[in-house]
């Protein structure tokens, strides 16, 4: 467990469904930093697990974060949970930053006919995980696997321009989603009304 900085401890704090305290979240989280001391290292071992290891794929909103990592997939909803539990585990301040994007990011990723049904073309309860990490805010958005990525460019859906990369150094903020952000909501602590009302809007488009 890391040492936390003063008014920060918001951000260590489990909700219904970022259940950074279950103990199958406490035990992920400690397998993957190993023997790692440094905060930046550990966050970074946690976002390529969530990158590569928790694939793209959409399940359901309303989920518990320990409930994403036994399935082992997620969209950007359940997959920046997970990323925040796992982080706010080992003492890791971690927040959400929500935003509205426009439909067309998952062009090529799911069902051309789903995407059809967003209402107004505008996906609602978009989410990326920030840490903290050597006194700063990074965003580190943990979005689409390495080879998701690649078939999405060769297939012409995304180009390089628009997503330049998907590698993450602790320092820098990576934001995968920004070619396609229509307004922006800024940070919160807890997203879990949000979540609730994306899965009614999921369900209503089944």
């Amino acid at each position: 467990m890391f040492k936390v900085k003063s008014g920060l401890q918001e951000y260590l704090e489990p909700t219904e469904l970022c259940d950074c305290r279950n103990d199958v979240i406490i035990k992920k989280s400690s397998e993957l930093i190993g023997q790692t001391s440094i905060p930046k290292d550990a966050a970074i071992k946690i976002f390529y697990f969530m990158r590569d290891e928790i694939l793209f794929k959409a399940d359901r909103a309303d989920e518990r974060a320990s409930d994403t990592l036994q399935r082992g997939s997620g969209f950007c909803v359940t997959k920046s949970n997970l990323q925040i539990a796992l982080l706010r585990a080992i003492g890791i301040p971690a927040r959400y930053h929500h935003v509205h994007l426009k439909k067309e990011i998952l062009t090529g990723v799911i069902h051309e006919a789903i995407i059809d049904l967003i209402p107004d073309g505008v996906i609602t309860y978009h989410p990326w995980c920030e840490c903290y990490i050597n006194d700063n805010w990074v965003s580190c958005e943990a979005l689409y696997q390495k080879d998701l990525i690649a078939e999405l460019r060769q297939g012409g859906f995304i180009t390089c321009e628009q997503i330049p990369s998907i590698d993450w150094d602790g320092e820098t903020d990576l934001i995968i989603c920004t070619p396609w952000i229509v307004e922006d909501l800024g940070v919160t602590q807890n997203m879990d009304n949000v979540f609730r009302k994306a899965q009614i809007e999921l369900s209503s488009m089944s």
